[in-house]
């Protein structure tokens, strides 16, 4: 990811194309050993916390990333390879181009550094766009010698169809307690939507944090409404954020996720394995595709899946290269090459057409300030944000009133898959339109 902060949205006057949420590598190295350090000392009066997550602490604006926590969590650093999942009438081809979706909806830490941006509060929202100008081929079942690894053929840059294809994305704060959103993503063009909730747990063991998915969190589900309807569930794994004491922060992930789609039968287990203390991390990933035959089959463990029902593997590095292999040969094939690729820019509204709840409106002095060195200033305006939510929840309270999202249906949590309401229907045509007026709520969470 470039490594320049994100735009303070004062600067845009027209829709304009930012870096995502950036997980920058500004100040010395002096300067982000301290800030570890301070870190450190704050994180380690939470040893033995459940979950971290679900306290809220606030942290000083002098750790934070300038960037919001709604902009910086969303699952399209290249929406190119989310338009492209339904190009294809094969099934097992729509399921290796979802995994070709997987491996790139966190493409801010492959080329980034971790980073903790602003908590949320109740209500805000953020939206934006990406034009696809190429969409790309579909990844063969049944390559060829000529889509091996060493052939250029097997790189995904052909384009399958020319674009512009848009592709929006919509997310919004519906719970504080706990800190939950919900998101949806939409590309009508290609008939293909997905939708979830977003929502960590995360506990810190003094010497690193273990983030996982909270229990709101099922996931993210991706509809094919042009393939009726088909559908598919990609689980998140853990992740542990460690280096605090050797001054680097670093992501390892040692956990099992899970894609299945239910109409096809379709399932893939994914195993990334933990790196050794000793040696370059590899970040390391393997797994199958298989067919399974019942609801629930049972199968959390690729030694578990019978050879019989094994249709390709997967392996690779997931900051690197993926590869597939198919039954009857052991040619690997190109899956992905993450090495060339970085986030894509997102198009936001004008600022003349944000709304105060909407992120970088929200946040625009807290950004600037941090960005100009003012921490002093950046914590006076976070906390004033901070309290004004303080005081508004107090008052719902006393008055007994019930908090509502706007553009997604009271949250149905259990589902893990959350509705628009109509004000989130009218958001996203905005957003394919070009049509980002919106009227100010007539409530807000801070």
């Amino acid at each position: 990811m470039e490594n320049t902060p994100v735009a303070s949205s004062s600067l845009a006057l027209t829709p304009t194309a930012t870096p995502p949420g950036a997980i920058s590598n500004t100040g010395s190295e002096a300067e982000n050993q301290s800030k570890l350090k301070t870190l450190l000392g704050i994180l380690r009066r939470f040893i033995g916390v459940a979950d971290i997550a679900s306290v809220r602490f606030s942290l000083p604006s002098q750790l934070l990333e300038p960037v919001p926590n709604l902009e910086y969590w969303n699952y399209l650093d290249r929406p190119e390879t989310f338009a492209s999942i339904g190009e294809s009438d094969d099934e097992l081809e729509r399921f290796l181009g979802v995994l070709r979706f997987w491996f790139t909806k966190d493409l801010k830490f492959v080329k980034g550094k971790p980073c903790k941006p602003y908590n949320s509060t109740l209500g805000e929202f953020f939206r934006c766009s990406w034009d696809v100008q190429e969409t790309l081929p579909p990844v063969p079942s049944r390559p060829s010698s000529r889509n091996s690894r060493n052939s250029a053929a097997s790189k995904p840059s052909q384009a399958s169809s020319k674009g512009p294809v848009r592709v929006s994305f919509l997310t919004e704060q519906t719970s504080h307690h706990p800190p939950v959103s919900a998101f949806y993503i939409d590309c009508p063009e290609k008939g293909l939507s997905a939708n979830g909730y977003d929502q960590i747990s995360a506990k810190f063991t003094g010497t690193s944090i273990r983030v996982t998915p909270g229990v709101h969190n099922l996931g993210i589900f991706i509809n094919l409404h042009k393939r009726g309807d088909e559908s598919y569930r990609l689980t998140h794994p853990a992740v542990n954020l460690g280096g605090f004491l050797r001054g680097t922060l670093n992501l390892y992930v040692e956990d099992i996720c899970y894609v299945t789609c239910p109409k096809t039968k379709l399932k893939a287990v994914l195993q990334y394995l933990g790196d050794s203390w000793i040696g370059k991390a590899k970040h390391k990933v393997e797994g199958v595709i298989y067919q399974y035959t019942q609801e629930d089959d049972g199968i959390q463990k690729i030694k578990d899946v019978p050879s019989k029902l094994v249709l390709a593997k997967i392996e690779g590095s997931w900051m690197s290269q993926l590869y597939y292999t198919v039954p009857g040969s052991n040619e690997k094939h190109l899956l992905i090459d993450l090495d060339p690729l970085f986030p894509e820019p997102k198009t936001c509204p004008p600022p003349d057409a944000m709304l105060p709840n909407e992120s970088r409106m929200m946040w625009e002095g807290v950004t600037e300030a941090i960005h100009a060195k003012d921490y002093s200033r950046a914590t006076q305006l976070k906390s004033e944000i901070e309290e004004r939510q303080r005081e508004k929840a107090a008052a719902r309270a006393t008055e007994g009133v019930e908090w509502r999202p706007r553009f997604f249906e009271a949250p149905t949590l259990a589902a893990g898959r959350p509705r628009l309401s109509a004000d989130g229907e009218k958001a996203l045509k905005g957003l394919h339109t070009g049509d980002y007026k919106l009227e100010p709520a007539a409530v807000t969470g801070a």
